[in-house]
């Protein structure tokens, strides 16, 4: 089927199988490897993508979905070498281990941050819920996510190392 959708904030317009996994689409076809497979049942959110803005998990959307969606990966949420505020407090707190989960952390809390600027600490964990992480225990990554909203409430989009890498 002839598939017309943007991703990243580019139209994408290509052929493809509709009842191929959006997963699938994005790895093979378009060479995004951020989104991960983790357990392929879309229980673990390693392949949490924003259609729309919403978190959704490519491992379980047929790529025939994406037709005239709005597709975010985590290739696109970073500005060329300027970092994502979500990232740079990811880093900026140590919530980066092992980094199979992290692109569907960094979507899903994006998502929540902007429907919610100032969350609470359940309201990250409610809407982190759907991905699993097995090696930082959660606490560092609350803190990102935190931190992130914080820096956005203060209107300082970038941390020191983001605006220099702009430079």
């Amino acid at each position: 089927m002839q598939l017309e959708f943007t991703c990243n904030g580019r139209p994408v317009r290509m052929q493809a199988d509709g009842s191929m996994r959006a997963l699938d689409l994005l790895r093979d076809l378009l060479g995004l490897t951020g989104t991960k497979e983790g357990c392929g049942r879309g229980e673990c959110g390693a392949c949490t993508i924003l259609v729309d803005g919403s978190p959704v998990n490519a491992c379980l959307l047929y790529a025939a979905k994406l037709q005239g969606r709005a597709v975010l990966t985590v290739e696109g949420l970073a500005k060329g070498e300027v970092l994502h505020p979500l990232q740079e407090a990811f880093l900026e707190e140590g919530a980066v281990q092992c980094g199979y989960c992290t692109p569907g952390l960094l979507l899903s809390s994006k998502a929540l941050l902007d429907r919610v600027p100032h969350p609470t600490d359940p309201e990250i964990e409610q809407a982190l819920s759907g991905n699993l992480c097995r090696c930082t225990g959660y606490a560092k990554i609350l803190k990102a996510v935190q931190r992130a909203a914080d820096r956005a409430g203060r209107g300082d989009g970038t941390s020191r190392r983001g605006r220099e890498a702009g430079r």
